[in-house]
């Protein structure tokens, strides 16, 4: 994982709102949220697993899943996710399991990084900051 310092770092907005101008610029709410935190992604590259630029928030206002959530940026973030090749090994089978078990396991959450894409990344950052702050 490799922190960028930016701009956006607490700084406030509407959940809904923001949605929509990060949305077509690329990013999605990523899976990893909850009610009370959450990041928007932006997938810089898939090369030997997926190279993510990350805008981690946490709500201030109400929870992500209701109408006027107010949410607060955290320092943004690179990080690779690194994935087996062929067939996962651990995969649970049945059809129950496979419904919610359909992809496989990272073999490295915290996988270097990729020397290249880190400017691409800060690039990345600026972009938001201006389209959002400026």
């Amino acid at each position: 994982m490799i922190e960028i310092q930016s701009e956006l770092e607490g700084k406030h907005f509407d959940l809904f709102k923001l949605e929509q101008m990060l949305k077509p610029l690329g990013y999605s709410i990523g899976g990893n949220w909850d009610y009370d935190h959450g990041a928007f992604d932006y997938k810089i590259d898939d090369e030997v697993g997926y190279q993510f630029l990350r805008l981690p928030f946490k709500a201030i206002d109400g929870q992500l899943d209701s109408k006027g959530c107010t949410v607060q940026f955290e320092r943004p973030f690179l990080l690779s996710h690194k994935y087996q090749r062929g067939i996962d090994d651990h995969a649970e089978i049945g059809n129950a399991s496979a419904s919610f078990n359909q992809f496989q396991e990272p073999v490295d959450k915290d996988a270097s990084f990729p020397e290249k894409y880190i400017e691409v990344g800060r690039s990345l950052v600026r972009e938001v900051e201006s389209a959002l702050l400026h």
